[in-house]
């Protein structure tokens, strides 16, 4: 059952809704951590700020003396781009240097604080050997000040101030600055993240489509390569696995056609048993006639002479020896085709076999005045059955010297290629018709069947050599020439 795919939540949805969730999460948790700690680092950065203003009073008070103009300088400079105030007074709280106007108010706290030490409105924030921080409230001028005070030598004392309330503002400020530039990232954010989720959710909906396709057996849709990530990888994994399953349902389906043509041919079949039936019949119909014919001529006494009555036993014995000489090779074929009889396979010398078989047919070859050709090189050493290969040469030589025309000759070649030999056995004589070519190997085939009745052929010789050859799985095939046909065959030599 296909699932409902309206019911499915769009991937890119899912992404952009996941990555404003992480952008809105994000902002949130940095404008919290803005809003509640940076007033305390604006404060520790004044606090580190007042302590530099420090280290140059005091280098340079130790160097020139209040009075020179680059102390003057030096302090001013610093005091204003640091939003400080300095003064300088002596032990009688007299004013000795001041960075501003009116030094009064600021004379007084540090009176006050360094003095009296009745100043209940002050937090200390460090306290040293040679200063002292603290966070002030100024009711003269209503607000907090960050102070240092100390001395620099017996009879100066000096105090620094800096306002908190431009820090609170600053940080204030810094808050809401960061929440309207919080709010344009978000909905940048979200822009950027709906063309990237689009971008990124395509190829995978791409993937889902063929994948979709595949699971319906439809195999022409391919997933496109875009450069060398993942999601790339997958894609050639999936065009690798939707053509594994062609090529598979392809099998699968040409091993149906092939059982389908099993059964198309079961009758087939039937009807060659049928037909082989017939043939086994009618190539026995006529021996055995022969033999009745004369064996009851034999018994009813009509020949006298001893002449007659020997020419009459001789085609008994003739005509029965052919039956036998067919039913031995219908055995034959019948052992090889079932597999009763199983092969063999062993090494022997190929040349000695073929030499042995051509010396046994010289009595043949002789009398129809056929001349052999055979280049006999010894050590040509195969891996068959030796017996079947025998037989499979015998029937090879046996067509040759029976069709044997023209100039009379029969020629056995060896061709030795890697791991194999093919062996030829070509005669001269006539070609054989295209139109036989193609049922050469069927049983009881002959193309003249008045000359393989000259010689007792039952058409079962070829079908010997097919079965034989399948069944060592090797290969075999004729060839016609102007001169004459050759039967080949090949055996492996390692």
């Amino acid at each position: 059952m296909r699932k409902d795919r309206s019911k499915t939540i769009s991937l890119s949805l899912e992404i952009t809704l996941i990555f404003i969730g992480l952008t809105l999460f994000t902002f949130f948790v940095c404008w919290v951590l803005n809003y509640t700690l940076s007033g305390k680092f604006y404060t520790y950065s004044k606090e580190q700020k007042i302590k530099e203003v420090y280290e140059e009073l005091e280098t340079e008070f130790g160097h020139d003396g209040i009075r020179s103009e680059r102390f003057a300088s030096r302090m001013i400079y610093l005091c204003n781009i640091n939003n400080m105030d300095l003064v300088i007074s002596d032990s009688e709280s007299n004013t000795i240097y001041s960075t501003i106007w009116d030094a009064t108010p600021v004379t007084e706290q540090l009176h006050e604080i360094i003095f009296t030490a009745r100043n209940k409105s002050k937090d200390i924030i460090e306290d040293s050997d040679n200063y002292t921080i603290a966070i002030v409230h100024d009711y003269y001028m209503q607000g907090d000040y960050i102070v240092m005070w100390g001395n620099l030598d017996a009879d100066h004392f000096f105090v620094i101030r800096t306002p908190l309330e431009s820090v609170r503002e600053n940080a204030k400020l810094s808050n809401v600055f960061l929440l309207y530039v919080g709010i344009f990232s978000v909905i940048l954010s979200c822009l950027i993240v709906c063309v990237v989720s689009v971008k990124v959710s395509k190829p995978i909906k791409e993937l889902s489509e063929i994948a979709r396709e595949a699971s319906e057996l439809r195999f022409e849709k391919k997933f496109k390569a875009r450069g060398a990530c993942e999601i790339t990888t997958l894609g050639r994994d999936i065009n690798t696995m939707s053509e594994k399953l062609k090529s598979t349902i392809s099998d699968l389906k040409s091993v149906n056609l092939e059982l389908q043509k099993d059964v198309a041919e079961r009758d087939i079949a039937d009807k060659r048993r049928a037909e082989f039936i017939s043939d086994i019949s009618h190539e026995l119909k006529t021996p055995i006639a022969l033999i009745q014919g004369y064996a009851e001529g034999l018994k009813e006494g009509i020949i006298e002479d001893k002449e007659n009555r020997d020419y009459y036993c001789e085609v008994i014995v003739d005509e029965t020896q052919k039956m036998n000489r067919l039913v031995k090779r219908l055995i034959l074929l019948n052992q090889v085709e079932s597999g009763a009889d199983a092969m063999t396979m062993e090494r022997f010398d190929l040349n000695a076999l073929i030499s042995n078989c051509i010396h046994s047919y010289a009595l043949l070859t002789d009398e129809h005045g056929i001349k052999v050709l055979f280049d006999n090189t010894p050590g040509l050493y195969v891996w068959a059955d030796e017996y079947q290969t025998e037989e499979v040469f015998r029937n090879y030589f046996s067509n040759a010297a029976h069709y044997c025309k023209g100039e009379k000759e029969i020629r056995i070649r060896s061709e030795v290629t890697e791991g194999h030999v093919k062996i030829g056995v070509f005669n001269t004589g006539d070609p054989i018709p295209e139109e036989h070519m193609g049922k050469l190997w069927d049983k009881f085939y002959k193309v003249d069947k008045s000359r393989s009745r000259e010689y007792g052929g039952s058409g079962l010789g070829l079908s010997i050599v097919k079965a034989i050859m399948d069944s060592m799985n090797g290969t075999y095939g004729v060839t016609n020439y102007d001169d004459g046909v050759e039967f080949w065959f090949e055996l492996e030599t390692k």
